[in-house]
């Protein structure tokens, strides 16, 4: 029996107070905190509705660390989980350290002046929870998250050696808008318009951005969704995964994007709507970016009407017992029966679900550790049964495809 303090009222934040609240036997008392009170309200009728339970909420600016203890000292969690902006991911490990409460997160800091997202910030946390006696859990959510576990899976199970790993994240739905991002618009422009990294022969190497002409991607051929163009992309869980699976040799993320949808971004950019440089309007300073996020559909809107599937996995190249071997561990997760359960879309269902699994696995002392870790450093074997259990299946089979070299 434990209580949680969940950070965050987006689609995300809905998703893991809906799949706490499933679980009662373990998450006793929640309590949903944001800077905007009426989103958490909402998510509380919701939550009523359809779980039968009560959970708290709280008003709270989490840039403000004193303000973030305050509340965290007056709820006594066991566990915070942070679902909130990338922005804030420090000032909330900040208050965990002062109140001296573990600290869960599904997603990498990045500063909000530059558009650039890497660990080092939180990995430098490392000594001042270890001294505390505390656990940080980065990436908690599917990629990173998942992804991460599905690559310690095949390590701990399949493996003697994994030479090569290719996430691949398929979003084959459609929500019926002519333009609308699946997660913050904010955070999700910023990753997409980055210059593109992956890993080949101990170093990062560098691709133009997915909205270039000269991008790389091809054509895959999913599982129930079927052959859809895969983008070559940065993202975070590439940059702990060098350190953590041994003997890699590259480390390569792919994603789905529908030429309508990149149309609209080359637009934007070209017309300066995706710069973060504060602008000049009507005596004001604005950021283009944050302007726009703010006329484009929120996430948590997307989900009724929403159909088709998302199709998120790894495939791994390497020896076992001096053999070459390659699988595939994947998930699909559809849209319209995520929003049956509890009115979300597969993107923040397939993100919010192992955000509960991996905090009820640190409420449990299933994993438990001293200092900040990413996912792939815990023992898979637990979320990997709790996956299936808690609505997002995986398979596992031979990868008899092709990638490109």
């Amino acid at each position: 029996m434990a209580r949680v303090l969940i950070i965050g009222a987006g689609g995300v934040g809905a998703v893991v107070v809906h799949k706490c609240a499933q679980v009662p036997e373990v998450f006793s008392e929640i309590m949903l905190a944001s800077r905007t009170l009426e989103k958490c309200e909402r998510i509380k009728e919701e939550v009523k509705e359809i779980e039968k339970r009560d959970i708290q909420t709280a008003k709270v600016d989490a840039d403000n660390v004193p303000e973030l203890v305050s509340l965290i000292k007056s709820f006594k969690p066991d566990l915070v989980i942070n679902v909130a902006l990338p922005y804030q991911d420090l000032h909330i490990m900040d208050a965990c350290l002062e109140a001296g409460v573990n600290y869960l997160d599904t997603a990498n800091y990045e500063p909000q002046d530059v558009a650039h997202f890497e660990y080092s910030w939180q990995w430098a946390y490392q000594e001042r929870f270890r001294k505390k006696g505390l656990m940080a859990l980065l990436g908690c959510g599917f990629d990173p998250g998942v992804s991460n576990v599905y690559c310690a899976y095949a390590q701990k199970h399949f493996y003697d050696t994994i030479k090569t790993i290719d996430i691949l994240d398929c979003n084959a739905g459609s929500h019926g808008k002519s333009f609308a991002t699946n997660f913050n618009p904010e955070i999700n422009i910023r990753e997409v318009t980055q210059v593109v990294r992956h890993w080949e022969n101990g170093k990062w190497v560098e691709n133009p951005p997915i909205i270039e002409e000269n991008s790389v991607h091809f054509t895959f051929d999913y599982p129930i969704a079927g052959p859809k163009e895969s983008y070559l992309l940065y993202h975070e869980e590439e940059e702990s995964l060098v350190k953590n699976i041994k003997g890699l040799q590259k480390i390569r993320f792919w994603m789905t994007f529908s030429e309508n949808y990149l149309t609209h971004l080359r637009v934007l950019r070209n017309v300066g709507m995706t710069g973060i440089e504060p602008v000049k309007y009507e005596g004001h300073d604005i950021i283009p970016l944050r302007f726009l996020k703010s006329v484009l559909p929120e996430p948590a809107s997307l989900g009724k009407g929403y159909s088709g599937k998302t199709v998120i996995g790894c495939i791994f190249d390497g020896l076992k017992d001096g053999k070459q071997k390659k699988i595939y561990i994947y998930n699909v997760c559809d849209h319209a029966e995520c929003y049956k359960e509890i009115r979300a879309q597969a993107i923040s269902y397939t993100t919010g679900v192992p955000a509960m699994i991996g905090a009820m696995l640190m409420i449990k002392g299933i994993w438990k550790g001293t200092g900040v870790f990413n996912m792939e450093q815990m023992d898979p074997d637990p979320m990997m049964e709790l996956l299936t259990k808690y609505g997002l299946p995986w398979e596992v089979e031979d990868f008899r495809g092709s990638l490109p070299q």
